[in-house]
C-alpha cells in the first residue's frame, strides 16, 4: 500500500506520542514500516520521502561512511569480475 507524505508525517507523530508498537496497530501500518518511516525521518533531517537516493543524511560522518561503503563495494564487484576474468584467461591458454 502506497501512503502520502501527510500520513506518514502524522504516524510519525502518533507514534512519538503512543509508542511504535499501539501507533502500527492503531494505524493499521506494518511495525517495521512505520519503524523504518521514522528512521528515515529522524536521519535525513526531517525529509520522509529519501526515494531518489540522493538526499542527504544531516551527519556528514554518517553520509561519508555511507558513500564508502558504496565504494567498497563497488570495488568487490570490480575485483571479482577481474578474478572471474583472469581464471577464464588462465584456462584457454593451458589448451
Amino acid at each position: 500500500m502506497i501512503y502520502d507524505k501527510a500520513f506518514r508525517e502524522e504516524a510519525i507523530k502518533l507514534s512519538d506520542e503512543i509508542g511504535l508498537k499501539k501507533a502500527s496497530q492503531q494505524l493499521g501500518v506494518p511495525y517495521y514500516t512505520l519503524s523504518d518511516w521514522r528512521k528515515k525521518f529522524k536521519n535525513y533531517d526531517g525529509q520522509i520521502h529519501v526515494g531518489s537516493g540522493h538526499a542527504r543524511l544531516k551527519d556528514p560522518q554518517k553520509q561519508r561512511e555511507m558513500e564508502l561503503e558504496k565504494e567498497n563495494a563497488e570495488l568487490r564487484r570490480a575485483n571479482e569480475i577481474l578474478q572471474e576474468a583472469m581464471v577464464f584467461f588462465v584456462k584457454g591458454r593451458k589448451k
